[in-house]
């Protein structure tokens, strides 16, 4: 079963047709923000809502540029059951002193940002609107893998976990699960007390991974990693089953995983899909493919494989005023592969070609269906500026380094930093050919990329603007994709 198969109901209906009519009065697009562990959701959004009510210069965002964009602000949002992005907290980190990075997204989250423009055209300008709400919905990349539940069964989710346990490297962090396992009785008639131990073993696995910098990304079940609410429930109290018990199928034990597992299914993952994901207009991705290329073939490996369970997820295709009323689809999709700062400009097009070979064949798929999609190497807030290095050897080009100041504890080498000191780092270089890290031969760049964790810049306010707004690379590019052509 696909997530497009699922059915409609009337309430969903009409909700979608609600949405509609508030949207001839009230013109809005709903932009979903996601991504995997650590790729930065959350600086993005704030980069993002900062810059623009701070009128940043965006060269690449045309309606600034054309001097048509007059101004933006923060409004109430539309959900009151939605928790809101707490955009002021998370500026208050980056402008402490010393600054530091705000906290990772932990749920779904939500903020209206209004922009006021005037339209390019002038039969847009008598007859259209000069408002645009832009609903930003933050939820955790994690939760989106989830969404590939709904389309196996307890033994299909099994099989596949199962053999993600026993692969070279994540054995060995699944070694208590699997020692677990291999003394239950599949026949036992003291199911609940198994089912707790077992699923608490699992949740111990699947933390374990996410704590590996970069190298496990694929982790369901989400809300295992970030219960909230449903910490202790039956609906979060599962764990998988080998083939072999998992084919006693009137089992106690295997009819109690199985029923939890369904009850996973209907209580956390379809609300989700309902509530938030199949609103959305506009999605943008964010892969901090650089962490996983520096960790070596397996991050790769499973970060591609998350990533085409990403997009399985997705609904692509162009929005028309019939699909805005039943049922929306996202028509336009940005990959972003964060942290373009941590190498020098002359890499950013090949940090976007290796994301664009990882995703290229579901992004075809997505297009055909009648999607924009596209692939961006970006950093919502540069932390780092450039410089070049002399080489002693003669006739040698110059290095092309980055120059930041590493977060208080991070090493490099045999140096640990304090978080005040500036250095000048060589990061390395990336292949030109993404085939060299990605093709069958599965090259690695393990080990030659070099770069701490950087401090997020100084932003130093002044008397005429108190409110300056941060660095970035290619943002700009990144909302004119998103939004451009709802603002002209």
């Amino acid at each position: 079963m696909r997530l497009t198969d699922l059915p409609t109901d009337a309430t969903e209906a009409f909700r979608h047709a609600g949405a509609y009519a508030s949207d001839l009065v009230r013109p809005a697009v709903r932009l979903g923000v996601t991504g995997l562990a650590r790729a930065g959701k959350t600086v993005f959004i704030t980069a993002l809502v900062h810059n623009l009510i701070a009128g940043a210069r965006l060269p690449f965002l045309r309606a600034q540029a054309d001097g048509r964009l007059k101004r933006a602000w923060l409004e109430p949002q539309p959900d009151d059951d939605v928790p809101r992005f707490q955009i002021e907290d998370h500026l208050g980190a980056l402008t402490a002193d010393p600054p530091h990075w705000p906290n990772s997204t932990r749920r779904v989250s939500q903020l209206r940002l209004t922009l006021e423009y005037a339209p390019a055209s002038l039969w847009r300008h008598v007859t259209g609107s000069r408002r645009l709400a832009v609903d930003i919905v933050d939820y955790p990349g994690e939760w989106l893998l989830d969404l590939s539940l709904l389309g196996q069964s307890f033994d299909d989710w099994s099989r596949a976990s199962m053999s993600a346990c026993q692969r070279p490297g994540r054995n060995t962090i699944a070694n208590p699960f699997l020692q677990f396992l291999a003394s239950v009785d599949a026949g036992t008639t003291a199911a609940e007390p198994v089912a707790i131990l077992g699923a608490a073993l699992y949740r111990d696995y699947l933390s374990a991974c996410r704590k590996q910098d970069h190298v496990y990304t694929g982790l369901t079940p989400g809300r295992f990693l970030m219960p909230g609410e449903l910490e202790g429930s039956p609906a979060l109290t599962f764990f998988p089953l080998p083939p072999e018990m998992a084919a006693k199928d009137k089992s106690p034990l295997r009819t109690l995983l199985a029923r939890r597992f369904e009850a996973y299914k209907s209580h956390v993952v379809k609300p989700f899909f309902r509530d938030h994901f199949s609103r959305l207009d506009r999605q943008i991705v964010l892969v901090d493919a650089l962490g996983a290329l520096d960790a070596g073939p397996a991050a790769v490996a499973d970060l591609s494989s998350s990533l085409e369970s990403v997009l399985a997820s997705f609904r692509p295709g162009a929005n028309t005023w019939l699909s805005s009323v039943l049922s929306r689809r996202i028509d336009r999709i940005l990959f972003a592969a964060t942290k373009a700062d941590h190498l020098h400009h002359s890499m950013h097009d090949r940090l976007e070609a290796i994301l664009g070979r990882m995703v290229g064949k579901a992004v075809t798929k997505a297009q055909f269906a009648g999607a924009n999609v596209r692939v961006l190497a970006m950093a919502g807030i540069r932390a780092t500026h450039e410089a070049e290095m002399a080489v002693a050897t003669a006739g040698a080009a110059a290095l092309p380094c980055i120059v930041g100041t590493p977060l208080a504890g991070e090493t490099f080498g045999t140096q640990i930093f304090d978080g005040r000191r500036e250095v000048v780092i060589f990061p390395g270089d990336l292949p030109l050919n993404p085939d060299e890290v990605l093709g069958s031969g599965n090259g690695s760049l393990e080990g030659t990329l070099r770069f701490p964790r950087f401090r997020p810049p100084l932003v130093v306010p002044r008397a005429m603007d108190p409110s300056p707004p941060f660095p970035s690379i290619r943002l700009d590019r990144a909302i004119e994709f998103l939004i451009g052509d709802r603002i002209r």
